[in-house]
């Protein structure tokens, strides 16, 4: 990390690129704290015209900029100069936009609204980084680095010691040859003929990774940065190549990522060690590095009997891949599977011995092929580990995770459009005493008004929300509603608070703020406590419940009877109500093991003093049935539909 006031002492150059005038005035005050020098452009035709009249160090641009819009600016930068660090200010649905900015190698992308301590330290991140890259240049010749220098023609004229120490070549068996004397076979022809193209027609600097091949055949990788050198004249008199070697540093992950990227279509086979996490303890660590590498000649053993895959990688957390590029015909894929689930059979039945363990080998295996075939094998392995199965073939999975990703993110932009315009409201379900059949009280249901004016259920966005950072708002429109709610009625409001809730610090205070400002009515309040598996500190959730019973609040348990509650967890808790789930309550007409649960809970819940709600009372039947076990209250469509108070 560097120093805070050496970062402040540097001067570096900012172009802003942005057509709106306040904004650019009110983000221009916060730029002058890092930056001396800043150069505002209003479009993008204006932002490329001044970067290629100054020396800029960081570009800053909004999407969508007119006249040139920002992707087709950010191309013509990249063209001139590949090394400066440009950040990209968007909105969510700019999918399109997003992919062309990785394309040109945008180091940071922003989303609106722009969170003033995210920005903030975004740019002191930009600025620490472009300050490490001109310190690196600087050390282009120093003695750690492969240093090589070549005539107009690519003939090798100069080479440093290290240049011969890790080629394993003399001065004499390289001066006067060409670089492809330690050029790997591996790197396709297109590489080199871009690199040229860059540095020889363009006078440009080349940057990359490239596999280079030693004196005795070895493969070593190298992170390489080529310059032109200009006489007077502007004209390339020879080229100068600085590598640094990072064959020792470089992950499997990424040699395997470099060989996928060179070819359009591949075969690959994800296989994880089962239980690995056992043999990852640390005080195990030794032995476990052990046991991964025999299993990796295990596997290669196995496989070369099945299909010649070229490559082992063995990447982390007992994780390994096969790959082999190009497709094959339906025919030859189905017989390649077959023979991979024998394989698999063969490896399941196999054992290590590695004194003092005898470890039995257990693995499962996710195969993509074709395009996009790591990335559809990496989601395959996930479903495989959530699933409990062994053996998949994960084509289109990729696809599917792109749909599903476009759609969270028209939920977000629609949840964060009804949060802006006051569009999160409630509705109540009246919830009815079985012995009067009279409404005693209402639960308050969060609903959402999209753009359509249509109104949504919790069902089409709230698992959305807890992923996102609009739960939280939510929550508080939802409790405001609710507490407004007790003004509108006579009757007792319950409101959904979930373990979430109870675990994020901001929502207990404002609730507690809440049943303090309104506390001559807090009797009326019940909290529907819904847990979640995630959360493990129920000694929070019991803190909680007991602060909020000093407002003399109803605390219930929802959705009882199934999933993640039990009747320990009603001990410890002391609920006043519990709510049976209603997938319990609609099959109990024809379903005896959801009748005799909802005996057994009523029972329980007689004997402890606790009051009994059934949810999904939907007809007549259902509600006679429960009137005779003896459960206290209602609620379904049966007696009324969620609605405005």
């Amino acid at each position: 990390m560097s120093n805070i006031n050496q970062i402040k002492n540097t001067s570096l150059t900012l172009l802003y690129i942005e057509d709106t005038p306040q904004t650019r005035e009110s983000t221009t005050f916060a730029f002058k704290e890092l930056f001396d020098n800043i150069i505002i452009a209003i479009d993008g035709e204006d932002g490329f015209s001044k970067f290629k009249e100054n020396k800029i160090d960081i570009v800053i641009t909004d999407i969508n900029m007119p006249k040139l819009n920002d992707i087709g600016m950010i191309k013509k930068i990249r063209n001139i100069d590949p090394d400066v660090y440009i950040v990209i200010i968007s909105a969510y649905n700019n999918i399109e936009y997003l992919t062309h900015s990785i394309r040109y190698q945008v180091q940071e992308c922003l989303f609106k609204p722009i969170d003033r301590k995210e920005f903030k330290e975004t740019l002191h991140r930009a600025k620490e980084e472009i300050i490490a890259r001109k310190k690196q240049k600087k050390r282009i010749t120093d003695n750690s680095a492969i240093i090589s220098k070549t005539d107009i023609n690519g003939y090798i004229t100069y080479v440093n010691d290290e240049f011969c120490r890790i080629s394993g070549y003399s001065r004499y068996e390289v001066m006067g040859k060409q670089h492809n004397l330690i050029r790997s076979s591996s790197e396709p022809k297109k590489v080199f003929e871009e690199l040229w193209r860059t540095i020889k027609n363009r006078k440009k600097t080349w940057h990359g990774v490239m596999a280079n091949q030693t004196k005795s055949g070895k493969i070593f990788y190298t992170k390489s940065t080529i310059e032109p050198i200009l006489n007077m004249r502007g004209e390339v008199e020879e080229f100068i190549a600085s590598r640094i070697l990072i064959t020792d540093i470089i992950h499997p992950k990424k040699q395997l990522i470099n060989f996928l990227s060179k070819v359009n279509n591949s075969i690959v086979v994800l296989i994880k060690i089962e239980d690995f996490i056992y043999l990852d303890m640390p005080l195990e660590r030794e032995l476990s590095e052990k046991i991964q590498t025999k299993f990796a000649k295990t596997l290669f053993n196995f496989q070369t009997q099945i299909y010649n895959f070229s490559k082992i990688y063995l990447l982390e957390n007992g994780e390994f891949v096969f790959a082999q590029k190009g497709n094959r015909p339906t025919k030859a894929l189905k017989e390649l599977i077959e023979k991979l689930k024998k394989f698999q059979q063969q490896i399941n039945s196999a054992k290590i011995n590695i004194a003092p363990l005898e470890y039995d080998l257990s693995i499962i295996m996710s195969i993509g092929y074709g395009k996009n075939a790591f990335e559809n094998a990496k989601i395959g392995l996930e479903n495989l580990l959530r699933t409990k199965q062994s053996f998949i073939i994960a084509n289109e999975l990729l696809e599917e995770k792109r749909t599903q990703a476009i759609g969270h993110i028209k939920t977000f932009k629609m949840l964060r459009k009804a949060i802006d315009s006051y569009n999160i409201i409630s509705y109540f379900q009246p919830i009815v005493n079985n012995r009067t059949k009279e409404t005693e009280k209402y639960e308050s249901l969060v609903r959402v008004i999209d753009e359509n004016k249509k109104i949504l259920p919790p069902s089409q966005f709230l698992n959305e929300a807890k992923e996102g950072k609009y739960y939280n708002q939510i929550t508080s429109m939802v409790l405001t509603n609710s507490f407004q709610a007790l003004y509108e009625t006579s009757m007792s409001i319950s409101i959904n608070f979930s373990a979430l809730d109870i675990e994020n610090k901001k929502s207990r205070e404002e609730l507690f703020k809440l049943l303090e400002q309104h506390k001559q009515e807090s009797h009326r309040v019940t909290l529907e406590l819904l847990e979640d598996e995630r959360i493990q500190d129920t000694q929070l959730i019991k803190e909680f419940i007991k602060k909020v019973k000093r407002y003399n609040v109803s605390i219930a348990i929802d959705d009882f009877g199934v999933g993640y509650s039990n009747f320990q967890r009603v001990l410890e808790y002391q609920p006043d109500i519990l709510k049976i789930d209603g997938s319990l309550i609609k099959n109990i007409e024809h379903d005896n093991f959801s009748l005799h649960m909802v005996e057994t809970i009523v029972a329980f819940a007689q004997k402890q003093h606790i009051k009994t709600v059934a949810e999904f009372v939907e007809n007549e039947n259902i509600y006679n049935i429960l009137c005779r076990l003896e459960v206290d209250y209602s609620q379904g469509y049966y007696f009324g539909k969620p609605d405005i108070l």
